[in-house]
């Protein structure tokens, strides 16, 4: 049964009328072309923004959110310890020191707490960072930001249409970044967008992504959609801000564009998914899911769960791991190292970039007890079946796993 089952390709609806339709045009470049300019309204227009500025990956979406907002060379960026490289990569790309942030074991989130502890009078930008699709305590943390007139910036590279308090988040912070990676809920290779209700925001981020041509609007990233002469004349100057090539090629819009379209059915099915393998694991008293807070939504890019196998019943995380996919199942992540511990920071290899900022800053064991000790334990659970059948099949396999172990 398992081996006749195959998870269908995310793309069933019109990414290959769209790519073609694009190939049979002469826009190539989001500079000129309409298909990177209609996804930025759209996915504005779904999250509930006024601004959405596409570019080439969520790393990018960040490190033009942190510009935007002011963050410059020595401002310190505190963002959660336990999510991916980027956050802090993205605060170095600006110039700016990464600050971490312990989370709640539990919901793996930002702990508000650790958060107000950390904000000194250099603290210029707080990234909140949805891990797994989950909500952060958005309550204590618009409070503590806006006690200190700090921006937050959203991370919602695996949150799409999780929701906080009935608001779509993406609408909550000063500037939100979501990603179209691969194994996102959106999937066009490689992409990223900004979203703002703020016009200079949207503006300078664009800016930033746009090789700074001056032209560039908050809600127009086409520096060649009007006035075409004065831009071909010998004499125009074309840009007034120093800035990087972050722009989306008109081919991974169109196939972002057709994913949109289909987003709610695409959102639905990693929820229900979700639902199922939370079934299994609701009698297994060492698979400890990911908490979600009261009033919240999750849109599951994946099922985070802390594996207390070890000690419960003497079994390794990697010999569970084994043993599931040796039964049929699909396997599961580990989540990624503690940024700081990685080697990039911990043997600071970033110090060269700026050693004037940086020459003095080090990051050492024990900074977050909290997410160095549950990193360890997690297993990231796929969410992203396309074929609840499938989806059944291997939550099974993880409840035969259960049961061969038992409990403790």
């Amino acid at each position: 049964m398992s081996e006749q089952l195959k998870n269908p390709s995310k793309y069933l609806g019109n990414e290959l009328k769209y790519l073609a339709k694009v190939l049979e045009g002469e826009a190539w470049s989001a500079t000129v072309g309409s298909w990177a300019h209609g996804l930025e309204e759209e996915f504005a227009k779904k999250i509930g923004t006024r601004y959405g500025v596409a570019c080439n990956s969520g790393t990018s979406a960040l490190h033009m959110a942190l510009e935007a907002v002011g963050v410059g060379a020595g401002d310190e960026v505190i963002s959660p310890a336990l999510t991916v490289i980027m956050d802090s990569t993205a605060t170095i790309h600006a110039n700016a020191v990464p600050v971490y942030c312990d989370v709640n074991p539990y919901t793996y989130l930002m702990d508000p707490d650790d958060l107000e502890r950390k904000i000194t009078e250099k603290t210029k930008a707080i990234i909140v960072v949805s891990l797994y699709g989950g909500v952060p305590d958005y309550d204590k943390i618009l409070s503590i930001a806006h006690k200190h007139n700090i921006p937050v910036i959203e991370d919602n590279a695996q949150a799409v249409f999780s929701t906080w308090q009935g608001k779509v988040l993406g609408a909550i912070g000063d500037i939100s970044c979501f990603s179209f990676e691969n194994s996102k809920h959106i999937s066009c290779g490689e992409g990223g967008i900004l979203l703002t209700d703020n016009e200079e925001y949207a503006k300078a981020a664009r800016k930033l992504g746009g090789h700074g041509f001056k032209n560039l609007q908050a809600d127009e990233g086409r520096v060649r959609f009007v006035n075409k002469e004065m831009f071909q004349n010998p004499m125009y100057k074309r840009h007034d801000a120093l800035g990087w090539n972050y722009r989306m090629p008109e081919f991974t819009a169109a196939v972002a564009y057709a994913q949109l379209e289909r987003i709610d059915q695409l959102v639905e099915l990693r929820k229900k998914t979700a639902e199922i393998f939370l079934d299994v694991m609701s009698d297994c008293d060492y698979l400890m899911p990911q908490k979600n807070l009261p009033d919240t939504v999750n849109s599951y890019y994946a099922i985070g769960v802390t594996y207390e196998g070890e000690n419960a019943i003497g079994v390794p995380w990697a010999e569970f791991r084994k043993t599931y996919v040796d039964m049929g199942g699909d396997g599961f992540y580990g989540a990624w190292s503690v940024p700081y511990l990685e080697p990039v920071m911990a043997e600071q290899a970033f110090v060269n970039r700026l050693p004037q900022v940086y020459g003095n800053i080090s990051y050492k064991m024990g900074l977050c007890p909290n997410a160095e000790a549950v990193q360890p334990k997690i297993m990231q659970f796929k969410a992203n079946y396309r074929d609840l059948e499938l989806a059944k099949n291997k939550a099974d396999v993880l409840r035969k796993v259960i049961k061969k172990f038992g409990s403790k």
